[in-house]
């Protein structure tokens, strides 16, 4: 049987073992996935364990994206990121990825928006603005980072070939826009949005990273705008997607694993 599983702190509430267990399930594989939740001061450790035990493959969540990166061989596109949130052990050796990017690029493509030659404006420059902005870059979209502290805008701006502003510019940008990423999370379990509701327009693409609540207010508002709107399960569900395709080698169940998710939020 092969184990794969979540490292992170806390893990409890996770909603990968579902998503995966229903995957193993409907392609008939010998695997289950289970969640570790080691002290940070341990994570070294809890990596060369998993080596040790034949762990398959690790997901990585908070606090460990950024720290794992020391305790493996990280590929280029993790390296550019600055974080990883996939580990596999099928080389023996533990190599880092991030399917975070295929998350967004894969959420916004199931959704028939396309990305390249567009304008896009991401919202929040922590570990999901990141991931967003690069996947953005990488599709040869022109982006903007919108953030409440400009100089941490202007670092990810300065790594990604975007442009920074603060969240006071976001009527002025969103105009322009085709697509507009919520990274921060603002609207998660309450009724507020990052983005004024007068901004929005029928021609934007918006993802919303939260998926607590499913819809959120600005996917509310960017509904009544007459916008596209995608809720950031898809980009949870597809960040999964590409963690077990990279680990098993097969086509993941696509519609399996966003029943599992779906029926968990």
């Amino acid at each position: 049987m092969d184990v794969y599983g979540l490292v992170g702190n806390p893990v409890e509430h996770s909603l990968s073992p579902p998503m995966h267990e229903a995957a193993y399930d409907e392609l008939g594989l010998d695997a289950r996935y289970v969640t570790f939740e080691p002290e940070p001061a341990d994570l070294d450790a809890a990596i060369e364990g998993a080596r040790a035990l034949g762990i398959a493959g690790l997901n990585v969540t908070v606090p460990f994206k950024e720290s794992v990166r020391e305790l493996v061989a990280v590929d280029d596109l993790a390296a550019r990121v600055g974080a990883v949130n996939t580990v596999d052990f099928s080389g023996g050796e533990p190599t880092g990825h991030n399917t975070d990017l295929e998350g967004v690029r894969r959420a916004f493509a199931h959704h028939d928006v396309p990305l390249a030659g567009e304008t896009a404006v991401v919202v929040g420059a922590g570990g999901a603005g990141r991931a967003a902005a690069f996947a953005l870059r990488d599709a040869d979209a022109t982006v903007h980072v919108a953030n409440r502290t400009v100089e941490t805008a202007e670092a990810l701006a300065g790594d990604a070939g975007a442009t920074a502003h603060g969240l006071d510019e976001l009527p002025a940008l969103l105009p322009d826009a085709d697509v507009l990423v919520n990274a921060t999370t603002v609207g998660m379990n309450s009724d507020e949005s990052p983005v004024p509701a007068s901004a929005l327009h029928a021609d934007l693409a918006v993802l919303d990273a939260v998926y607590a609540p499913l819809e959120t207010r600005l996917l509310r508002d960017a509904s009544a705008a007459g916008a596209t709107t995608v809720d950031g399960a898809w980009m949870l569900l597809f960040q999964g997607v590409a963690a077990f395709e990279r680990w098993t080698g097969r086509d993941a169940p696509v519609d399996a694993m966003n029943t599992a998710l779906r029926a968990r939020l």
